[in-house]
């Protein structure tokens, strides 16, 4: 498995949840399609997820948030 991880930190829930939009994300992918050939190995997957930081809070991990 290979996953890229987009991580926001933002200092309330509310803005975490507006962190990462479309926009956003399409430039995690685009990013995450030209540093695969470098890191993937045969056989591995590849995902992009997201980790959203806000004080106070454990972390929270979304797991294979673009489904290009």
């Amino acid at each position: 498995m290979l996953a890229f991880v987009e991580v926001k930190a933002r200092a309330s829930v509310d803005g975490a949840a507006m962190a990462l939009d479309h926009y956003r994300l399409r430039r995690v992918a685009v990013a995450a399609e030209r540093l695969a050939a470098r890191f993937a190995r045969p056989g591995d997957d590849i995902r992009i997820d997201a980790l959203f930081l806000v004080p106070r809070r454990l972390p929270r991990h979304m797991i294979n948030v673009w489904h290009g």
